[in-house]
């Protein structure tokens, strides 16, 4: 069955109103019929089984046969802090991330990153990631749409990440798995979570340190070396499988 996003504003009484780039899509990529079901997203938390009822030129109009009870959301919001990969990795870890239920994504140009983004260019990025996004929501059943902010500097990430109630780093130098999984078994339901992850080129040491100093909490990922694009997911898939109500 398909999977739209739509704003809580788009609901009225028994009906609710497609717009936009959806209609396009459902009307001649996926040409779709009336009375066709689908399933429809509010972005908070709340998914409503439709009916296509009419097709018009700018909208499409769809009957609410039953509000469907949203279990797919983690216990806790976690932030993944990605520092700036090369080439085209960053749409495969926005992808991956929202699958495996990262609540936030934010990009972080670090020292070592080899990708420079002007303004332009990063507006430009982080919308295509934000699409990306929103695609990897619908396709793993996701109550919500995860966001990808706008690139921020490493400090600007620090004083985001302030906010939260815990702070990893995965590091090369932090003490064993046995260390990272009393870290990891402490985290409870319902606390904020962010985890840093360097580009190709890992963080410097200052940037660890800055990240200690305002009490980020280190951890390892095993003995192996991961890639950047590894490291982040199998932090999400620890944090997930800890997490996960039954």
């Amino acid at each position: 069955m398909h999977h739209f996003f739509i704003t809580p504003q788009q609901v009225s009484g028994q009906h609710i109103m497609i717009q936009g780039s959806d209609v396009n899509h459902m009307k001649n990529v996926l040409r779709m019929k009336e009375q066709e079901e689908v399933m429809v997203s509010d972005g908070n938390n709340k998914k409503y089984l439709c009916e296509i009822e009419t097709f018009q030129e700018e909208e499409v109009m769809l009957c609410i046969k039953e509000e469907v009870h949203v279990d797919t959301e983690l216990p806790s919001k976690i932030y993944l802090f990605q520092g700036l990969p090369k080439s085209d990795k960053m749409e495969l870890i926005v992808q991956k991330a929202v699958e495996l239920g990262v609540y936030e994504i934010i990009p972080v140009s670090t020292k070592r990153a080899v990708v420079k983004l002007d303004d332009k260019k990063a507006k430009k990025k982080v919308e295509r990631w934000n699409t990306i996004a929103q695609s990897g929501a619908k396709q793993s059943g996701r109550g919500i749409i995860p966001k990808v902010t706008d690139v921020m500097s490493f400090r600007e990430a620090l004083e985001y990440a302030c906010n939260l109630d815990i702070v990893l780093i995965p590091y090369e130098l932090a003490e064993g798995m046995k260390k990272t999984r009393e870290i990891v078994e402490k985290i409870r339901p319902g606390q904020s979570v962010g985890f840093f992850i360097g580009p190709e080129g890992g963080f410097e040491e200052e940037e660890v340190a800055l990240s200690l100093e305002v009490g980020a909490v280190p951890i390892t990922l095993g003995r192996r070396i991961l890639r950047t694009e590894t490291a982040g997911l199998a932090c999400l898939s620890v944090l997930m499988y800890h997490l996960e109500e039954e």
